[in-house]
């Protein structure tokens, strides 16, 4: 369900059932003259919309402003839109605190903008993962006082955590294309990999008629791009969705 149109009773029972609160995470960044600049975020809201499909889930509006970075190219006429980690920590932390405070505590955001380093972390998810763990911090403080871990009642803290219990798993934050794929399927920026991605869920983030106007070694694969397999990409996204969005 999207979260803008949920009522009170519907978010109590997502909340009382535990379902996945998820926060398409993003970017506004060029992509070629061929795509638009909102592939990276694009390609997370659209898989949900496919996942939404067959499992209880919240999905909260998108987020776009993100850390998107010069890198590929200097923002003039070609639309990348830079904010940086330190200015979006804050704002992410609220976020998280305040779906915590709603009660959900099964929340997760879902990036696909510089994923490759996902381990290491780039600014965007760094960002995000820092501020997810300062909320979950700050909400447990506020909520159990201090001194609240070394209270007596969390003397099972560590079998909780064989267990499978632990509340530091209520805000996670996960690259959309797992390590599993690696090899499987091409990663690039506005290669083949993400146009075939584009052309499979939103056909209208694309212009072929544009391709033959791209310079860079970066969009030098993007001809070969094909809907076909762009689905096999998403059907890998999917599953991978499947395995880490649970109630």
């Amino acid at each position: 369900m999207r979260y803008e149109l949920m009522l009170p009773h519907q978010i109590r029972r997502a909340i009382e059932e535990k379902w996945p609160v998820v926060l398409p995470l993003g970017v506004l960044e060029y992509h070629g003259e061929h795509m638009a600049v909102g592939m990276d975020t694009l390609a997370v809201v659209k898989t949900l919309e496919l996942f939404e499909k067959e499992a209880d889930i919240v999905i909260l509006p998108p987020f776009y402003y993100g850390a998107a970075s010069y890198a590929v190219a200097p923002p003039e006429g070609s639309g990348s839109v830079q904010v940086g980690g330190n200015q979006l920590a804050p704002f992410a932390e609220e976020l998280f605190y305040s779906l915590l405070r709603i009660g959900f505590r099964n929340i997760h955001a879902i990036i696909h903008h510089q994923t490759e380093n996902f381990a290491a972390g780039m600014p965007t998810d760094l960002a995000f993962k820092t501020a997810g763990r300062q909320a979950i911090f700050r909400f447990l403080e506020n909520q159990r006082g201090e001194g609240w871990w070394g209270a007596q009642e969390m003397a099972d803290y560590y079998s909780g955590h064989v267990a499978g219990e632990n509340f530091f798993n209520w805000v996670q934050v996960h690259p959309l294309m797992s390590p599993a794929m690696n090899g499987k399927y091409p990663f690039d920026h506005a290669g083949i990999g993400e146009t075939s991605l584009m052309l499979a869920l939103c056909p209208e983030a694309v212009d072929a008629a544009h391709v033959a106007d791209n310079t860079g070694w970066y969009t030098a694969s993007a001809p070969d791009a094909s809907a076909e397999l762009g689905q096999k990409g998403v059907a890998m996204i999917l599953d991978h969705l499947r395995a880490i969005l649970s109630a």
